[in-house]
């Protein structure tokens, strides 16, 4: 019996159009909802950041000293600079006299060549056998031959002076173009070096100018702690020089004690020793820098009515006939150097590790010194700064 066939419908897969229209609505909701969100609500802007803090008064001490000490360094290389400028000046200003006086002397050469050059041209070339027709007697030809000998060695001499001045006076133009390179270099420097100056000494003054009363009133308390110290210490070493001074005296007086002698003879005059020596110029050094105590701080002042710090040291020891170099750096490298503890009235003492300070030692841990901006030239502590070194200038 055949098969039968199967009416059975096949089954057909619907697509699924519900579905997805419900996702696709699902999706445009939250799309939706997201603008509407987005327009409702903005979205936060970010915390502003946190204001640094306010630094601490030690803090503010600490960055003002900094400054100073910075400022200070940029003085030196001020006054270096200016130094070289001066210099370069005068070397500009002596080679343009020399070439002056020697274009003078070429043109001066140039005058007598065009006055040879004129006669011969008025002259014309006469040669020997005319000169001898022509002469009114044999004695008048040799002595018109002579003369013309003589003016051409003359000729002769005024080329080659000719020639050695032009040669010199373009060296020297040469020489003076290099020395006004020198010198605008210089000014360019002395030019940055004032503008690192003022710009720390204006930062510090800023960093000053935002403390409160209070504020102030702790820096100043601080300060004094600071001076105090340094006092402290200057009282020492000055108790311990007079503990050596009274040692040493009691030294010399035991071995001046006399000899009996039956024929006592005259003392000799004792001539005048190194250190007595030194003791009398340092004593002028001193007293011309006393003089100047109460006299402001300028930086890159050299005197009379105010200093700098090496300014003062300089101009001390001028006083006394003896010349000091500009700078601390060139200052410290003069004269002997000597130990803290063996240094005598009139020494030079050196501050911070980039010798940026000096002071001139009056004796008793004390010095005179022009200190910084602001201040004025004073009496103080050597142990009020970090001591670098000393040396004794003459």
């Amino acid at each position: 019996m055949p098969a039968l066939a199967t009416h059975r419908k096949p089954r057909t897969t619907r697509p699924h159009s519900p579905a997805v229209g419900v996702t696709t609505a699902a999706l445009a909701s939250v799309t939706l909802l997201s603008g509407q969100s987005a327009q409702a609500a903005p979205a936060a802007p970010a915390a502003p950041a946190a204001p640094a803090p306010k630094p601490t008064v030690e803090e503010v001490r600490e960055k003002v000293d900094r400054l100073y000490r910075e400022a200070g360094v940029a003085t030196q290389e001020y006054d270096r600079a200016k130094e070289a400028t001066d210099r370069q000046r005068r070397e500009l200003g002596r080679l343009l006299d020399d070439v002056a006086r020697r274009t003078e002397e070429i043109n001066t050469s140039r005058r007598e060549l065009g006055a040879y050059a004129a006669a011969q041209y008025r002259g014309g070339a006469v040669g020997p056998t005319a000169t001898l027709i022509f002469a009114d007697s044999p004695q008048d030809y040799f002595d018109q031959t002579h003369l013309m000998d003589r003016l051409s060695q003359q000729q002769r001499q005024a080329v080659r002076t000719y020639e050695s001045q032009r040669a010199a006076a373009a060296k020297q133009r040469q020489e003076a173009t290099r020395s006004l390179a020198a010198l605008t270099a210089s000014q360019n420097k002395l030019r940055r070096t004032k503008q690192t100056v003022q710009g720390k000494l204006a930062e510090a003054r800023t960093l000053l100018a935002r403390l409160t009363a209070e504020e102030k009133a702790r820096l100043a308390e601080l300060e004094r702690r600071r001076e105090a110290e340094a006092r402290r210490k200057a009282e020492e070493k000055a108790r311990a020089e007079a503990a050596a001074r009274a040692a040493a005296e009691e030294a010399a007086r035991k071995e001046a004690t006399p000899t009996p002698s039956p024929t006592p003879e005259p003392t000799p005059t004792t001539p005048s020793t190194g250190g007595s020596t030194y003791a009398a110029k340092a004593a002028e050094a001193l007293a011309f820098a006393r003089a100047q105590i109460g006299k402001p701080y300028v930086w890159g002042a050299t005197g009379p009515e105010s200093y700098d710090c090496s300014g003062l040291t300089q101009a001390a020891w001028r006083a006394a006939g003896v010349d000091l170099p500009r700078t601390t750096w060139d200052q410290v490298k003069v004269g002997t150097r000597v130990a803290t503890a063996d240094l005598l009235p009139g020494d030079l003492v050196f501050f911070y590790d980039d010798i940026s300070h000096v002071g001139i030692y009056i004796g008793d841990g004390k010095m005179i010194h022009a200190p910084k901006p602001g201040a004025y030239v004073r009496e103080e502590s050597i142990y009020y700064m970090p001591i670098y070194g000393s040396v004794r200038p003459a």
